[in-house]
Formats: C-alpha cells, sequence, structure tokens
C-alpha cells in the first residue's frame, strides 16, 4: 500500500479494498463494476482512479491482500517453533478453518485465474506469484520431513488443497476438511516411512 506524505495509508484507498474484497470475493470480478465499488466505498470515480488507475489494478491490490493475510496465517504456525510435521499439519488446520468457515466461496486466486485465464494478464501473475510462493513454502516444510525430494510431496499437498478448496463449495465442509487433514497425514507418513521413521 502506498503511504502518503505522513506514512499513513490513504483511508479512502483502505475503504475501496476493504469494500472491492468483500464484493469479489462473494461475487466475483468480472460481475462487480467500478460503479458498485464506488457506490459501496462512499468514495468518488477520481478517488478510486487516484488509487487505482484501472480495475485490473484493483483486482491485483485485492489479491496482493488476501495473499498477505494468507502469508500471515502461515507465518504465525511457521514462527511456532513447530517440528516440521506440526508446522506442516498447523498449515493444513488453517487452511481447513476457512474451508468451515461461515462465508466461505473458494480460494480467492482459484476464482480469479478462472476469470482471468490469460498468463500474461496481471490478475494471472498475481495468482502464479501466490501459488509459488504458498507451493515453496509447503515444500521447503516437508523437506524437513524424510529424506527423499520434497517437490512432488509439496505439489501434491498443493493439489490437495485445491480440490479441498473447490469440495469445501460443493459438499460438507467437515467432511471436505476431514478428508483433506488425512490426506495431509498420507503425505507425512509416506515420508517418514520413506525415511525409515
Amino acid at each position: 500500500m502506498a503511504p502518503n506524505a505522513r506514512g499513513q495509508v490513504s483511508e479512502a484507498r483502505s475503504r475501496l479494498l476493504a469494500t472491492a474484497t468483500r464484493i469479489f470475493y462473494a461475487e466475483g470480478l468480472h460481475s462487480v463494476g467500478i460503479d458498485r465499488v464506488v457506490a459501496e466505498a462512499k468514495v468518488t470515480r477520481a478517488t478510486l482512479y487516484r488509487h487505482f488507475p484501472s480495475k485490473d489494478d484493483l483486482v491485483v491490490a485485492y489479491l496482493q491482500g488476501v495473499h498477505e493475510m494468507e502469508r500471515d496465517g502461515i507465518d504465525k504456525v511457521i514462527a511456532g517453533g513447530l517440528p516440521a510435521v506440526d508446522a506442516v499439519r498447523g498449515i493444513a488446520g488453517v487452511i481447513a478453518d476457512g474451508i468451515g468457515s461461515p462465508h466461505f466461496r473458494g480460494c480467492a486466486f482459484l476464482n480469479a485465474v478462472a476469470e482471468y485465464p490469460d498468463p500474461a494478464h496481471p490478475v494471472h501473475q498475481a495468482v502464479l506469484a501466490h501459488r509459488d510462493w504458498f507451493r515453496n513454502t509447503v515444500t521447503d516444510l516437508l523437506a524437513q520431513v524424510g529424506e527423499t525430494p520434497p517437490e512432488p510431496a509439496g505439489r501434491h499437498f498443493v493439489m490437495l488443497r485445491d480440490g479441498a478448496m473447490a469440495a469445501g463449495c460443493l459438499g460438507d465442509p467437515a467432511e471436505v476438511c476431514a478428508t483433506f487433514l488425512q490426506g495431509v497425514d498420507g503425505i507425512l507418513q509416506h515420508r517418514l516411512d520413506a525415511a525409515g521413521n
């Protein structure tokens, strides 16, 4: 976020971003127009365009905000100093908690990439950057569990998460979360078994 001359983020920018985040996540990106965001944030169009030169810039800022929120949650788990096995389970628990929350509507990033399929588009690029960070974070933890190359396990974790995010919108979230957590335990056990633990 760009600070003003006093080092503070503009209140109007924060309000715009909070409004866009709420509506974009609940209703989708293409279906929500700028006029709606401006009206609900109680700002002028000129104010919106001063902070976000285009709707794409607003969408990218929304995704960056979601990324920061998810990163903060995962960083808290990692900063807890747990053994890697428990940290991976902790990250899975954070994901499961999100799926079980009352306003869950899937993964903001998977939802966004479905609406912006062009790999060169800035929104698509923001999704890929988030996914690279997430996969690398999980893979780094899995490297501390067992001795086989961690990359396949990291990809497996991400695919389980993606499936849980989609299934969480379609079925019983409790059942989906239990299946997801069981799958993560399977990844960890496989790595431990391969190391003879």
